[in-house]
């Protein structure tokens, strides 16, 4: 299993718009993803209503998982994208 480790960069967390970039990319990564505080139980990163539930907030530590060998990538890109001001790109 393939992880990563984020911070959440945006300053308002995961809210709407912020959360429908990220699923936005999981899907188009073509990879399952999960994803999960640290030491919490996982939940489908490419589900919006999952991601927004997780109610994450600026600064927390996320971990991002991935059964499939080939998501190292993916993985990578998602890290990056949860490390960046959400906020800022969608409004760009």
């Amino acid at each position: 299993m393939l992880r990563r480790r984020a911070r959440v960069a945006t300053a308002s967390g995961l809210h709407a718009r912020p959360a429908s970039l990220v699923t936005g990319a999981v899907a188009a990564g073509g990879h399952p993803v999960q994803i999960a505080r640290v030491g919490q139980p996982a939940v489908d990163a490419s589900s919006i209503l999952m991601l927004m539930g997780m109610k994450l907030e600026h600064g927390e530590e996320v971990e991002l998982t991935s059964e499939s060998a080939d998501a190292e990538t993916l993985l990578d890109e998602l890290a990056a994208l949860l490390e960046s001001d959400l906020d800022a790109v969608a409004q760009a």
